[in-house]
């Protein structure tokens, strides 16, 4: 069990509906009877009325609470969850700056925290930009680029990706100089049905990799080919399926904070 946002979220959604509920169903109505005996009264324009009824503090901040936690518990775990991009790693599909929503029902729903599977929604798809745990660290959140299912071979030899021996589509694009990086080669690279933009560094080192990847777990890559610490790299490794947390759908604002905003990648598709 990992004590991250989640948890605390569910813990507190579940005490205050405990609360409210075991005083709804032990405690109210002999408490309202009770105030309602002891006939205590305020005046109103000069006439006596009967004074309101009292709720324990305690009752009243879980009455308050309740709808807007269980609100908030149900759409991050079962609808959309947001997220904000920290690093470089993704661009040139993501910036550092990226605030993003994540589609939760896209691979399974899970019940939160625990990550059982309660309904199966479909399976992720080579190509997808996906939001998992880190294996070594299931506190942190990775966001990646879907490479490599269950039982594919993945080779990677200076910058190109083969898997099951099959070479996978790259067409060398323009030069990139923006966002801190000067004369990235930017390519267009074809996973599956999925076409996206890649960069790599003048003075990048090609990570190589070749491995077979287990059952049950996914291999990944960052956009940002030189500059992603990813399934290439031991901390990372391959991604067991439980860890996926969803697929990355929409940006949704940007804000660097030491930057101003980039109004234009409001709304932009994530693909």
């Amino acid at each position: 069990m990992t004590y991250d946002f989640s948890f605390w979220l569910l813990l507190l959604t579940t005490i205050s509906g405990l609360v409210w509920a075991v005083d709804a169903l032990l405690f109210k109505k002999a408490r309202l009877q009770q105030q309602a005996a002891a006939g205590a009264s305020i005046a109103v324009e000069g006439q006596a009325v009967p004074a309101p009824y009292t709720t324990p503090v305690l009752v009243e901040y879980a009455h308050s609470f309740f709808p807007v936690l269980a609100l908030v518990l149900l759409v991050r775990s079962f609808i959309f969850e947001p997220f904000r991009i920290p690093s470089d790693s993704m661009m040139p599909t993501l910036l550092a700056g990226d605030f993003i929503f994540v589609s939760k029902f896209s691979y399974d729903l899970r019940l939160p925290v625990f990550s059982t599977k309660i309904l199966e929604t479909g399976d992720p798809r080579r190509g997808d930009v996906v939001v998992f745990k880190l294996p070594s660290d299931p506190k942190v959140n990775y966001i990646k680029r879907l490479i490599g299912l269950p039982g594919d071979h993945v080779v990677v030899v200076n910058e190109q990706i083969f898997i099951n021996g099959e070479p996978q589509k790259t067409e060398l694009g323009s030069l990139y100089n923006d966002h801190g990086y000067l004369n990235a080669q930017l390519a267009e690279e074809t996973l599956g049905e999925v076409k996206h933009q890649v960069m790599f560094l003048p003075d990048g080192f090609p990570k190589d990799f070749d491995a077979v990847v287990p059952a049950g777990h996914y291999f990944f890559m960052g956009d940002n080919r030189d500059n992603s610490q990813d399934g290439r790299f031991p901390q990372v490794g391959f991604v067991p399926e439980k860890n996926l947390v969803g697929r990355a759908k929409w940006i949704w604002f940007n804000w660097k904070f030491s930057e101003l905003p980039i109004f234009s990648r409001i709304g932009t598709r994530i693909s």
